[in-house]
């Protein structure tokens, strides 16, 4: 990143200062290189200056004018001047900036990659919903932001791999079992009424009338409770389907699905993490229980590994499961993706962590707030087909998995989203969706155009982009070069909303560019120029589709 070599420039232009007698010596603090609000006063700026005035005892305007003079040159930096009461700008070069159709070129596709992560090993764990049904619009939301992350985190120098943790055991799924038989019995015509607590969705009528196409009656002939058994593991499987299908309809493709029973089986993971917490002495017997001693890390309370019925306490699964992401599976960093529901569990992660003798910087919540559909201006809560709860597959259907995708990655994953059906099937530019994929196609075709215009590839791939020079031309290569910091800023951050924001103004600034520079012009004398922003076209399109692709969204090559 340009961002960081000029941190470079200013560091070393201390210390060419105080080696020249200009400053005196000073260890140099921490200072950071921001963006310019207005461009009249250059592209970056930092306050370094004024943070070392008492350090160096002079003036911060004298401080940034000695470091100012100090800055080594730099084929990026065109002038840096230091300005009242003592910021020190930099402006970037017209060559530097017209360079990057090279370096986007040169890059294939990675263009604005980054490497934050070394190489290490991320899991990125999300959606992860009880396959107890389909999944609802909420969970769309904990797809998209988790695959995004993926996305991002793998650009930021992360080796990725996406896990769902399959909750398949516990009260939930004794329930969908419970459920199912009945509406199985029903389905052939044997009285058996739900109670409150089973599922009352119509989906469960459509699984077990699918489980008699396919095993008949046999399960009648069963005790009960083996019956129920066995339609657990069925339906289980069945929704498991229709979860992946989901998610596949919305670009998402799982490298692991893990089975949280698998942790309870004899032998397996949940007896080995007990077994090593006890002989740390981090368990502690009392009313009958097993807890996980979480009070020895400022944690306001210990946590029960085991009941005194001898069944697994609630944040037994999370021990274990986390045990076998970082002990056993040797992750180095681990992303969880919840919904703000689970809030008050994901502050009591780092004590776990603590206890299992991890740190507890290697684990990342990501919480999300829930997401309200619209429609004609009116929150829609119940399917129009089933009238019960809306599903991925639902809005997906009827607007697209683009829009879907993009729209919910609009907001800060910490805010309720507003999802609007009227806005996502609009195809004009109040739809965000429709206007960043609309510029990546109003790119593709300016490319067509020009090849039927006699200006073929061959052309204009060898164009003179140092003809380019016109503002517009200058804005939009300003803005592809804010890419690395973009990936930068949405992997520290956990935010992939800030890419979308960035999609949004790549477009914006691109129609800028078209609207006031002609592409394509038939006078000889212009067919250097045309070439020139022709090789811009390109460069831009590659960094939109690299933009669109870190969001899971196509990007068209017409609409």
């Amino acid at each position: 990143m340009i961002r960081n070599d000029i941190t470079g420039l200013v560091a070393q232009a201390i210390h060419n200062a105080q080696a020249a007698g200009a400053l005196p010596e000073f260890a140099l603090p921490t200072f950071e290189i921001g963006r310019t609000k207005d461009l009249k006063h250059g592209d970056y700026t930092t306050s370094v200056a004024m943070q070392s005035t008492k350090l160096a005892r002079m003036a911060p305007l004298a401080v940034a004018q000695a470091i100012a003079a100090h800055v080594p040159p730099h084929a990026a930096v065109a002038a840096v001047t230091a300005v009242p009461p003592g910021f020190i700008n930099f402006q970037l070069s017209d060559a530097w900036l017209t360079g990057q159709v090279a370096e986007i070129e040169a890059a294939s596709g990675r263009y604005g990659d980054i490497d934050l992560g070394g190489g290490k090993t991320c899991q990125v764990e999300f959606i992860s919903a009880n396959p107890t049904g389909p999944l609802h619009m909420g969970s769309a939301r904990n797809a998209v932001l988790g695959d995004a992350l993926a996305n991002i985190l793998a650009a930021a120098g992360w080796r990725i791999q996406r896990e769902y943790y399959v909750n398949d055991a516990g009260t939930q799924m004794r329930t969908f079992a419970e459920t199912l038989y009945r509406r199985y019995r029903q389905a052939l015509g044997h009285d058996a009424p739900l109670e409150s607590h089973h599922y009352q969705g119509t989906y469960m009528h459509d699984l077990a009338r699918e489980v008699v196409g396919e095993q008949g009656d046999r399960f009648l002939s069963m005790p009960e409770d083996d019956a129920i058994a066995a339609l657990s593991d069925i339906g289980r499987v069945k929704v498991l389907a229709w979860i992946r299908a989901s998610a596949e309809k919305l670009h998402i493709y799982f490298d692991n699905w893990y089975s949280e029973k698998s942790l309870y089986e004899p032998g397996g993971v949940f007896d080995h993490v007990i077994g090593s917490l006890r002989a740390a002495n981090m368990t502690e017997a009392k009313d009958g229980a097993e807890w996980l001693r979480t009070s020895l890390f400022d944690s306001d309370r210990d946590e029960v590994l085991v009941r005194s019925s001898g069944q697994p306490g609630y944040y037994a699964s999370d021990v274990a499961y986390h045990y076998d992401k970082f002990v056993l599976r040797g992750f180095d960093r681990v992303i969880d993706v919840w919904a703000v529901d689970h809030q008050n569990q994901a502050r009591r992660m780092p004590y776990l962590m603590q206890a299992l003798g991890l740190d507890p910087k290697r684990l990342d919540i990501v919480l999300y707030d829930l997401v309200r559909l619209y429609r004609d201006g009116q929150e829609v809560k119940l399917s129009k087909r089933s009238g019960d709860i809306i599903t991925v597959d639902e809005v997906a259907d009827e607007v697209g998995a683009d829009a879907v995708r993009f729209l919910l990655l609009t907001r800060s994953n910490q805010a309720v989203m507003d999802f609007d059906l009227n806005l996502a099937v609009q195809q004009n530019d109040q739809n965000p969706a429709f206007y960043v994929q609309y510029a990546h196609a109003r790119m593709a075709s300016i490319l067509r155009t020009a090849a039927e215009r006699d200006f073929p590839a061959a052309a204009w791939t060898a164009g003179d982009f140092g003809l380019l020079g016109h503002p517009a031309e200058l804005t939009l290569l300003r803005k592809m070069a804010e890419l690395s910091e973009v990936i930068e800023k949405a992997a520290t951050q956990l935010a992939p909303h800030h890419l979308a924001f960035y999609a949004q103004d790549l477009a914006g600034t691109f129609h800028a560019f078209y609207r006031d520079c002609r592409v394509i012009s038939a006078e000889p004398a212009e067919r250097e120029l045309s070439c020139a922003r022709l090789r811009l076209v390109a460069a831009t399109k590659a960094v939109f589709a690299r933009v669109l692709d870190l969001l899971g969204v196509t990007a068209p090559e017409s609409m």
